[in-house]
C-alpha cells in the first residue's frame, strides 16, 4: 500500500518536472530569437533592470547584439549610449535606411535618453546621424 502511494508521489512530481521543463523551453529567449531569424519577424531580448546585460534583436532575418552604457541624466542613472552590433554582416544583405531608423525607433522606446552608436559595417549606410 505505501509502495502504491510513493509510486504516485513520484508520478505526480515527475509530472510537474516535464510540465516545467517544456514552459522554460518555450519561454527560452534564444529559441524565441532563432524563429524570429527563420521567420525574418521582429524580436526584442533585453532585460530592461540589468544594464551589464546585453540586449539582442533580430529584424529581417539579421541578428543584432547591443552594448548598453549606464550614465546621468537631469534626474538619474539611466542608459545613455547603445552600442549596435551585427553578427553576420552578410545578412544586413537587402537592408535600408528605413529598416535601420525603426530599429532605432523600437530601441528608443525602451531607452528614451540613449544615443545610439551603429558599428561597421552598419555605419556606412547612415548618412545622417538621428538626435
Amino acid at each position: 500500500m505505501v509502495v502504491v502511494i510513493l509510486f504516485r508521489i513520484l508520478i505526480v512530481i515527475a509530472l510537474v518536472l516535464l510540465v516545467y521543463t517544456w514552459i522554460q523551453y518555450i519561454r527560452n529567449p534564444e529559441r524565441r530569437l532563432r524563429i524570429a531569424k527563420e521567420s525574418n519577424d521582429f524580436f526584442f531580448h533585453d532585460d530592461t533592470y540589468d544594464n551589464k546585460k546585453n540586449l539582442q534583436l533580430v529584424y529581417r532575418g539579421c541578428l543584432f547584439d547591443g552594448e548598453k552604457y549606464l550614465g546621468t541624466t537631469e534626474d538619474s542613472f539611466e542608459v545613455v549610449d547603445i552600442h549596435i552590433t551585427v553578427r553576420d554582416p552578410i545578412e544586413l544583405r537587402g537592408f535600408t535606411r528605413d529598416d535601420l531608423y525603426f530599429l532605432e525607433k523600437e530601441l528608443l522606446i525602451h531607452y528614451p535618453y540613449a544615443k545610439i552608436t551603429w558599428k561597421h559595417p552598419i555605419n556606412d549606410l547612415i548618412l545622417t546621424p538621428m538626435e
